[in-house]
């Protein structure tokens, strides 16, 4: 497993200022992503390091926002005023995962602007929903050069992630350590459970993005 992404939502009405102010603090640029038709969302993406990337999601006036547990997601975390609403483990085989948390995955995909439509499959949003200290996980379908993460530089490039929660409830989640998740620091902290900040390497040093 590795880390695919962090998901940061947003009211709609704020998605611009909110990409604005994260994007400055990153010094990297956000790229519009696209819609996600079947979840009643869109987003803009910043690419980072290590195939890894942010994301800026709000929901679209779309019945699928009420339908979809993503879009619900989206919409739960925008009307609490906004924030980190989920961390995003990408694994080869998603099936594994499928039969530990019994049930399946469901079919993602995203229109982007250039006419690339990107496609996965995703498990474990509602596990979210419930306990928001847990990730998500997608098991990418589309072509690797087609990834989100690409074209992204040496920096920024994710660091350390803060969880609110608690690591062996994390782990029992997983069944396995969140050691064995390459490339990036969990830390866990006393606070709120779910994702509370994330630290970024940057050309002007760490920065903390809450």
């Amino acid at each position: 497993m590795r880390l695919d992404h962090v998901s940061y939502a947003v009211p709609a009405s704020h998605l611009a200022d909110e990409v604005q102010r994260l994007g400055a603090s990153a010094g990297g640029i956000f790229r519009d992503g696209g819609r996600h038709p079947r979840f009643g969302t869109r987003n803009f993406v910043l690419p980072l390091a290590g195939g890894s990337y942010l994301e800026v999601v709000a929901t679209l006036d779309h019945p699928a926002a009420d339908g979809a547990p993503f879009g619900q997601a989206v919409k739960h975390r925008a009307e609490r005023g906004g924030g980190w609403m989920a961390w995003v483990l990408a694994v080869d085989d998603v099936e594994p995962m499928e039969q530990r948390l019994g049930r399946p995955a469901v079919d993602g995909m995203r229109h982007r602007p250039d006419g690339v439509d990107l496609t996965w499959k995703q498990l474990g949003i509602k596990d979210v929903m419930e306990d928001p200290q847990v990730p998500f996980f997608v098991q990418w379908l589309s072509d690797a050069a087609d990834h989100p993460s690409a074209g992204a530089g040496e920096l920024p490039r994710i660091e350390r992630l803060e969880i609110g929660g608690d690591a062996a409830s994390v782990t029992e989640f997983l069944g396995s350590s969140v050691d064995a998740i390459d490339g990036v620091t969990i830390d866990f902290v006393d606070d709120e459970p779910g994702l509370v900040a994330v630290h970024l390497a940057t050309h002007r040093g760490s920065v903390r993005l809450d």
